[in-house]
């Protein structure tokens, strides 16, 4: 499955997916909850934008062919990727309040993400570094892609 959030029409099928996850809905993988998955899919987009601090791990590698296999390679991103612990919801991420409002919230930071006058100029990503602005807009539709299929939505 391929998608950017850079195509309106990827990006509203994932937002419809994005309202099919439950609080409950099964968990195929990891040990985050949906509504934990929320928070850090927000954690994330902010931390990359430089509105949340994180730590960075990148390192040639990371940036380089890491990168290109995560963005570019065949297939969906596999289960057991470690996340910062400053996105982590279970660590120093924002906690799970109420469901359909943390939902709402990721909603409106993945509106901002993108618009088309945002400046990704100063983003930096915790492995992959600086990056143009469609690989941010790739990254984005995979992260939440891959949060989802967790959950079976």
């Amino acid at each position: 499955m391929t998608g950017t959030l850079g195509n309106p029409d990827d990006t509203i099928r994932l937002l419809v997916r994005l309202r099919q996850l439950r609080p409950d809905s099964a968990r195929q993988w990891g040990r985050m909850t949906p509504h934990e998955a929320l928070c850090h899919l927000s954690d994330s987009f902010l931390a990359v934008s430089g509105k949340r601090a994180i730590s960075h791990v990148d390192n040639l590698f990371t940036r380089t062919l890491l990168k290109w296999i995560a963005l570019h390679g065949p297939g969906t991103w596999p289960p057991g990727i470690k996340t910062r612990p400053e996105v982590d919801p279970q660590l120093g991420g924002t906690r799970p309040e109420d469901f359909a409002r943390d939902r709402e919230r990721l909603e409106q930071v993945i509106e901002q993400f993108v618009r088309p006058e945002q400046d990704f100029a100063a983003f930096r990503h915790p492995a992959f570094g600086r990056m143009s602005r469609a690989e941010w807009w790739r990254w984005g539709w995979l992260h939440v892609d891959h949060h989802l299929r967790q959950f079976g939505a």
